[in-house]
């Protein structure tokens, strides 16, 4: 067993601590004409965003005293137990439908989604695996072809949801462990073909997925239709300017950006905030992620420097697509900026995570 050093990671408690009250603060404001007008409580979401906040800290608290070895011993039982909910979700009359998708599983005003969670899962088995196969790891047949089997079932039930963003999140998570732990470049160039071909019939298969594509390079051929959330959001950075409108007077909030207070959230940020604002929450994830490849580097043993890898690496893959996509860069994918949009299985998800993290760092040489 690793030795535990008493102290966790301070620099990444603080950082984590700054993202999660901007996030606080930028929820409320970016939600609170929508609130009001929907649920007449201006605080409506900024009042479920701190519960969700106080779920996500015990989480992150018992995830720092829990040594991280532990669960390696049960991670097939987590890993089944999520495959167990993606079944469920899919279950008609069962499954919460939102914006197209059939994704969530609840009761009410609160539910859960379970492919978040389906994320840390895959990425705690596979971390397991690989430590413990590692041998194998430059065969197809004994090494990668077992894995990605799982991978791309999971990936399968998400899509049947359907939601892409995630499923691309948990997929390209998967194949950086798994790269980083020693498989042939080779055989990431077979996959790397064989993924080009699957996302292109993703694409062909759904209409509205070709939409978003075309939109994303002429938003303005139909500015009221696919094209409309990035036109929005440029419209929202634009009048940012270097120190921004001021917190709590964003323009488009007004009913103009759909759903600012989740995928969109940089976006209201960056028109209250400027770009100051902007480049300080950027600054804030340089530092989260400095510091967690820091934690994988030194890290005491391959699985806790392959757990470390694939949940930072998790959280750089969302921050680039979702603000890729608020600024641009990127078709509409649907994909949460951690840590700061409204959300509770995404924050809660991403503060167990960072718990992690911080045990891990308990323990580096």
């Amino acid at each position: 067993m690793p030795k535990v050093r008493t102290t966790p990671d301070l620099i990444l408690v603080v950082v984590t601590v700054i993202l999660v009250i901007i996030g606080s603060m930028m929820v409320y404001s970016a939600s609170a004409v929508w609130a009001e007008y929907r649920f007449q409580d201006p605080y409506f979401f900024l009042k479920r965003q701190l519960i969700f906040v106080g779920v996500g800290l015990a989480a992150m608290f018992v995830t720092v005293q829990v040594d991280y070895w532990r669960l390696k011993q049960i991670a097939h039982i987590i890993l089944w137990i999520c495959f167990g909910l993606l079944v469920i979700v899919l279950i008609p009359g069962v499954g919460l439908v939102r914006g197209g998708a059939q994704s969530w599983l609840g009761v009410g005003a609160f539910s859960i989604q379970p492919s978040e969670f389906m994320k840390l899962a895959m990425i705690l088995f596979l971390a397991k695996y690989v430590s413990e196969n590692q041998k194998y790891i430059t065969s197809w047949k004994k090494g990668l072809l077992p894995v990605l089997s799982l991978v791309f079932i999971a990936f399968g039930l998400i899509m049947l949801q359907p939601d892409l963003g995630t499923g691309a999140v948990m997929v390209f998570t998967c194949v950086l462990i798994i790269f980083v732990a020693g498989a042939r470049i080779s055989h990431f160039m077979f996959l790397a073909g064989i993924g080009a071909i699957g996302f292109v019939g993703l694409i062909v298969s759904a209409p509205y997925r070709l939409q978003r594509i075309t939109s994303f390079l002429d938003p303005w051929q139909d500015p009221l239709g696919s094209g409309f959330q990035i036109i929005q959001s440029l419209f929202a950075i634009a009048p940012g300017g270097i120190l921004g409108l001021g917190f709590g007077h964003s323009r488009q909030k007004y009913f103009y950006l759909p759903e600012p207070q989740t995928d969109f959230i940089f976006a209201i940020l960056a028109e209250e905030l400027g770009f100051v604002g902007g480049t300080f929450v950027l600054l804030c994830f340089a530092v989260l992620l400095w510091r967690g490849l820091r934690i994988a580097l030194h890290a005491p043993d391959l699985f806790g420097t392959l757990f470390a890898t694939g949940i930072i690496g998790m959280i750089a893959i969302q921050v680039m697509i979702n603000i890729g996509v608020v600024i641009g860069l990127m078709p509409v994918t649907g994909i949460t900026l951690p840590l700061l949009s409204y959300g509770g299985s995404s924050l809660t998800l991403m503060l167990t995570t960072i718990g992690v993290l911080l045990n891990i760092s308990r323990h580096i040489r």
